[in-house]
C-alpha cells in the first residue's frame, strides 16, 4: 500500500491563487451572460449572417475559450493567468448563454429552463471555487507547495521586477520551509529588480469602496432585525400566494408547472426553517441564525433554479437579494459563535 507522502508527490502542485483565477472566470462569465441578454433584448435579438447562415455567439465563445486557455499556457505569472481566466470566462458566458439551442430539438434559444441551466452551471462553479479556496490557502499547502508558489512569484517578476508587497508575500510563503530554502529565496529575491507599485486604477478604487461599504453594512446590528423579519415573512407570503392563485385559477395559464411546484416546495421548506429559527431566537440565537443561513442556502441552491425557469433572468434580483441577506446573516452568526466561545 502506498504511503500518503508518496501519493502526495504524484499529485500536481496546488496554486495559491487558484480560487482567485476561478472567481475571475465565474464573474466574467456571469457579467457576459447578463450583458448579452440585455443587449439582445434591447436590440430585438438581431442575427449575424444571411443567406441561410447564422453565426451564433456560441462560436465566439469557443474562440475566446481557446484564446483564454492559450494566454494561460503561453505566458508566466499571475497577470496572464488572470487575463486568461477573464477572457475564458467571457467565452464560457457566450457559450452557456445558448444552451437552450443544444438541449432542444428545434434549437430553441428561448427555452424556458435554459435560464435555470445557466444558473446551475454558475452555481456549481461558485461551489467549486469555494472548495478550491478551502484547499489552497497558505495554511493548507505543504512546505514544498509553498516553496513552488514562492518560486513562481519570483520567476514571474524577473522581466519587470517585483514590488515590495510581492517580496513580502514571497518571504511569508517560505516561512517554516527550512533555513536552506529561506536563505535561497532571499538570495534569489536580491537578483530580481525592484519595481514601484502601479498607480491605483479607478476600478480598483471602486472595488475597495464597495468592499468597505459591504463590510460596514454587515457590521450594522440594526440591519439584522429587518433581515430576520424578511426571512420569516417572505417565504410564508410566497406559499400563501401560490395557494391563493391555485384556488382562484390564476395558475391555470402557467406553462412551467414543474418549476412552479419547485418554487412552492422550496418556499415551504424555507418558511418552516424561518419560523423554527424565529421560535429559537430567545432560547438559542446562534442556532437560530444557523437555521436562517440554512434557509438562504436552500433557496439559493434549489429555489432559485426553479425561479429562473419561471421568471427567466428577472430572477437575478432575487439572487442578488439572497446573497446580500446571506452576508448579513453569516456575519451575525459568526459574531454569535465568537461570543459563545469566549
Amino acid at each position: 500500500m502506498r504511503s500518503p507522502h508518496r501519493l502526495a508527490r504524484r499529485l500536481p502542485t496546488r496554486a495559491l491563487g487558484a480560487a482567485a483565477y476561478l472567481q475571475a472566470f465565474v464573474l466574467s462569465g456571469v457579467v457576459t451572460v447578463l450583458a448579452v441578454r440585455a443587449y439582445l433584448h434591447a436590440t430585438n435579438f438581431p442575427q449575424l449572417g444571411g443567406g441561410g447562415l447564422h453565426i451564433a455567439h456560441v462560436l465566439w465563445g469557443g474562440l475566446l475559450l481557446v484564446v483564454g486557455l492559450g494566454i494561460a499556457l503561453v505566458f508566466l505569472g499571475g497577470g496572464p493567468r488572470t487575463a486568461g481566466a477573464v477572457v475564458g470566462g467571457v467565452g464560457f458566458g457566450l457559450f452557456i448563454d445558448e444552451v437552450g439551442k443544444f438541449v432542444t430539438a428545434p434549437t430553441d434559444y428561448f427555452y424556458a429552463p435554459a435560464a435555470a441551466i445557466i444558473y446551475v452551471a454558475f452555481a456549481l462553479l461558485v461551489l467549486l471555487t469555494q472548495a478550491v479556496r478551502g484547499r489552497t490557502g497558505r495554511s493548507r499547502l505543504t512546505p514544498a507547495e509553498r516553496t513552488a508558489n514562492a518560486l513562481d512569484l519570483v520567476l514571474s517578476g524577473l522581466p519587470g521586477g517585483l514590488t515590495d508587497r510581492r517580496r513580502i508575500a514571497v518571504l511569508r510563503l517560505v516561512q517554516g520551509t527550512g533555513p536552506a530554502t529561506e536563505a535561497a529565496l532571499v538570495q534569489l529575491l536580491d537578483a530580481v529588480p525592484h519595481r514601484e507599485p502601479p498607480p491605483v486604477r479607478f476600478w480598483q478604487r471602486g472595488a475597495r469602496w464597495a468592499a468597505r461599504l459591504a463590510g460596514w453594512a454587515v457590521a450594522q446590528r440594526w440591519l439584522v432585525w429587518p433581515v430576520v423579519v424578511w426571512l420569516v415573512v417572505e417565504p410564508v407570503v410566497t406559499v400563501v400566494t401560490v395557494i391563493v392563485n391555485g384556488v382562484t385559477g390564476a395558475l391555470n395559464q402557467e406553462r412551467e408547472w414543474g418549476a412552479v411546484l419547485g418554487v412552492s416546495a422550496t418556499a415551504l421548506v424555507t418558511a418552516v426553517l424561518g419560523l423554527w429559527a424565529a421560535w429559537l431566537l430567545r432560547r438559542n440565537r446562534t442556532e437560530a441564525f444557523r437555521l436562517f443561513k440554512l434557509a438562504l442556502l436552500v433557496d439559493l441552491l434549489f429555489g432559485q433554479v426553479f425561479n429562473f425557469t419561471v421568471n427567466q433572468f428577472g430572477a437575478v434580483f432575487a439572487v442578488a437579494l439572497d446573497l446580500a441577506l446571506l452576508g448579513v446573516v453569516t456575519a451575525e452568526h459568526r459574531r454569535l459563535r465568537r461570543a459563545a466561545d469566549r
